[in-house]
């Protein structure tokens, strides 16, 4: 089936975890959202804003006012107030001036009046509560304590990804929040570390490379890595020898010696071998793309899509490589595993699972 959209701009959003949402304004000035195969008309002028996440999609309407479009249906939240608003897998949460809410499972809820820090991510939040001088977190429609403020201080040093917290707090310990549960994972700070799904990857205050996954610890390496990535239940790095390793389910893979040209995103590793191939290690599985290393690709979740030497966009998407077009295009953007192109000023495909739309 082939869908022809005339749109003024086009929206696309991936089909994740089973999440089927799209959005665009098409050539009267409506905004309409494209919803497991159903087409909704949400809005009669052009919104100033909008941004798509899996289950939901806000905007700032006409007049800037604040709407969510979720389970079917339109929830205006307030007329005017909004000066930021994100959109993730599950969440989307907003700043009226410096008061924090989220809107989760159709629900509108306050997390704090006043935060001056804070970090949106797929199922969770971290900020700080700043009226009340502490650090806190909202997972699964709780909120938890996390540790308290001190005015001359803030934690500095924080990462957050899909649905975990590490940072080094102000005693100089290491922590890590995962599942609703404030870990003491080292006792000392760690001198660097990086965040993915389930995942922590880090060097301790002994020099060892250590990967916290689900709730176990490992030890990868007695040596600091040359370099490390951490990604949605995967890390990988290049080890004191030079050697390209791969952590997934619970064990190390060694990929050879390589010289370090790696990209880590979501449940991807994308990288090049000695024969200058682009090759993928997906959910344990080695995959050749391409004979060449594009230096230009977009990742995201399950899917890799670059245009080829041969002028061809091509896409990598849970373990198939697929030759999408070799038109002209005058853009194209990767969201989740969805591929949206665009031909000429209005016509524009959608490719997803093998089937353009």
């Amino acid at each position: 089936m082939r869908i022809s959209l005339l749109t003024l701009f086009i929206l696309f959003t991936g089909l994740r975890a089973g999440a089927q949402l799209a959005a665009y304004v098409d050539n009267q000035n409506q905004v309409m959202v494209w919803d497991k195969g159903m087409i909704r008309k949400i809005d009669f002028l052009a919104p100033t804003s909008m941004k798509i996440g899996r289950s939901a999609i806000p905007y700032l309407d006409n007049s800037r006012s604040f709407k969510i479009y979720a389970n079917h249906r339109v929830t205006p939240v307030n007329i005017g107030f909004t000066n930021a608003y994100f959109a993730t897998d599950n969440l989307v949460a907003f700043l009226n001036q410096k008061s924090l809410n989220v809107f989760d499972n159709g629900t509108v809820k306050n997390l704090c009046n006043v935060t001056d820090q804070y970090f949106v991510a797929d199922s969770l939040v971290f900020f700080l509560d700043s009226y009340k001088g502490a650090y806190k977190a909202y997972y699964k429609g709780q909120i938890y304590p996390i540790e308290s403020y001190f005015s001359d201080s803030s934690l500095a040093s924080i990462k957050v990804s899909d649905n975990i917290i590490a940072y080094n707090n102000f005693a100089n310990q290491f922590r890590i929040f995962f599942r609703g549960e404030l870990l003491a994972q080292e006792d000392y700070p760690v001198s660097g570390f990086e965040v993915g799904r389930n995942t922590v990857a880090y060097v301790d205050i002994d020099r060892k490379f250590k990967v916290f996954h689900n709730g176990k610890t490992f030890v990868l390496d007695d040596f600091i890595p040359k370099s490390y990535k951490a990604g949605d239940n995967v890390v990988a790095y290049v080890s004191a020898d030079g050697y390209f390793k791969v952590f997934y389910a619970d064990s190390v893979r060694s990929l050879g010696f390589m010289s370090g040209n790696y990209t880590v995103a979501d449940y991807i590793v994308a990288f090049k071998d000695q024969s200058n191939y682009l090759k993928v290690f997906y959910k344990g599985d080695i995959y050749t793309v391409d004979n060449y290393y594009p230096p230009n690709m977009v990742i995201q979740y399950n899917s890799i899509a670059y245009v080829n030497q041969g002028n061809t966009l091509r896409l990598f998407s849970e373990g198939e490589t697929y030759d999408v077009t070799n038109a002209e295009l005058t853009n194209w953007q990767l969201n989740y595993d969805v591929l949206q192109y665009q031909m000429g000023q209005n016509l524009f495909r959608v490719f997803y699972k093998g089937q353009e739309y």
